[in-house]
Formats: structure tokens, C-alpha cells, sequence
């Protein structure tokens, strides 16, 4: 076979977005968040959309997204990215706005922007990368932290009479007027992935469609802060924040 045929398109295997830059990445391995990168890119290039998005990002693990994907982007204070990401669609309703947040900050520091942005019916997208603790700053329990897990603040596993319940914000999310799509998702195997960025290409429909806000929930590993491999955190994770944290849409209003 020669090289001409190897790269046709339909003997291509795999290749880097074009909207994703050179820099080499500072996740940790086994990481969540280069994969759900490489899904953004992907799909704002098929949509056409590069030169027309802005991506809004707080503080945590995602802070440094501008340095990989090559789109627009506002650095948001610490929870409130959907409180920038309005102002930003409202001023340029021709743009593809979304949001890159992590569970400390969308479900804790944010809850309230996210809860009112939702709620309004922004046309925007919230991405939400869900791995049940603090991981840039040091392995905290969070929101979303599940009973009985262990944290560097609580070593002992989430206590619900102490700590109270894991929050399911994407629940709440679901049960508001402003909504159109709230839906689940992983990125642990190659069916995930490929599931994955289809509902990333509906949600980014339907904000350039006006349709309200729609939110695409990553259920992802930490194996730092977790204090496992990689390999192992995502058995961990399907063996116990699948069952917490099911996959699928939670709300779809085409499939209503």
C-alpha cells in the first residue's frame, strides 16, 4: 500500500484537531480533560464555527483551556463563568458561547450563576466536568463527592450526617423552564467518546439555534486526587459514580 493511500480519509485512524494548539498538556495521565478537549475542538471545527465561538473559563483544573484550544476565551472569576458567558452571548448573539467548568466551581463557588443562568434560558453551553473532588487544589471534598469517599478533608469518607448528601446539580438543572438539553456523559471508552461528542454538537446547535441552555455533564476521573492509577480510577469510577451518576439525558426537549 502507498503512502498516498494510507492518509485517505477513509484509511485515517486518527488526527489532531486543527484547532488544538502545539502546547503540550499539564493534566495529569489518565486525565478527563484532554479527551473532552479534543471533543470541543473537533466539533467547533465541523460546525464552522472558529472563528465565532468564545469559551468562558473559571478557575480549577480547566483554567488553562486557552492554552490548547485555539478559540477565543474570557477568564472568569472563580464560579462565574455562566455569569460572563450571558454577558458575552447577550452583547454577540451571532457567537457559540459555552462554558468549561469543574464540579467545585459550577456546583459550589457557582452554584447560584449556574442555577439563574439555566433558569433565564441562556443560549449558551455549559460543559461540566464532574470527578467528585477539588483536583487542582489539593484533593478537597466537594459538592458532588460521593458517601464515603475519601478526601484530603475528609480522610475518613464523606460522612452524611457531617457533610451532608452528594449534590446532583445536573438534576436540579434538568427541572428548570430554561433548559432544553441536560444530559450525562463519559469519556472512558471509545463508544463513550464517540456518544459523547454527538450531544456536545447538539448542545452547541442549540444555542446558535436559541433553543436555551443546555448542559453536557462529564462524569470523569481524578487519579491524582484520588490517589490512584489510571487504569484503576476509571474502574472506580464505573464501579461507583456510574450508579450515583447515571449515564444519559436527563432532559431532551426534541425527544420529549
Amino acid at each position: 500500500m502507498e503512502l498516498n493511500e494510507i492518509i485517505k480519509p477513509e484509511n485515517l485512524v486518527h488526527t489532531k484537531p486543527r484547532l488544538m494548539n502545539n502546547n503540550s498538556m499539564h493534566y495529569c495521565p489518565g486525565c478527563s480533560h484532554g479527551v473532552i478537549h479534543k471533543l470541543i475542538a473537533e466539533v467547533i471545527d465541523e460546525m464552522g464555527l472558529a472563528e465565532k465561538t468564545i469559551g468562558v473559563s473559571p478557575v480549577g483544573c480547566a483554567v488553562f483551556a486557552y492554552n490548547y484550544l485555539d478559540i477565543d476565551w474570557i477568564e472568569a472569576a472563580h464560579g462565574r463563568a455562566p455569569a460572563v458567558a450571558t454577558a458575552a452571548k447577550r452583547l454577540n448573539p451571532d457567537k457559540m458561547v459555552f462554558t468549561y467548568q469543574g464540579d467545585g466551581d459550577l456546583a459550589a463557588i457557582g452554584t447560584a450563576e449556574t442555577i439563574h443562568a439555566a433558569n433565564r434560558g441562556e443560549n449558551i453551553v455549559i460543559v461540566f466536568v464532574n470527578n467528585a473532588i477539588y483536583g487542582m487544589t489539593g484533593g478537597q471534598m466537594a459538592p458532588t463527592t460521593l458517601e464515603g469517599m475519601p478526601t484530603s478533608t475528609t480522610p475518613y469518607g464523606r460522612n452524611i450526617e457531617l457533610n451532608g448528601h452528594p449534590l446532583k446539580i445536573t438534576n436540579l438543572l434538568a427541572q428548570l423552564e430554561g433548559t432544553c438539553l441536560v444530559t450525562r456523559q463519559s469519556v472512558h471508552t471509545a463508544a463513550a467518546v464517540k456518544k459523547a461528542k454527538k450531544m456536545l454538537r447538539k448542545a452547541f446547535e442549540n444555542a446558535m439555534n436559541k433553543k436555551g441552555t443546555s448542559i453536557v455533564e462529564f462524569v470523569s476521573t481524578c487519579s491524582s486526587g484520588w490517589k490512584t492509577t489510571p487504569a484503576k480510577a476509571n474502574d472506580w469510577m464505573v464501579e461507583n459514580m456510574f450508579p450515583f451518576y447515571p449515564l444519559g439525558d436527563l432532559k431532551n426537549i426534541e425527544e420529549a
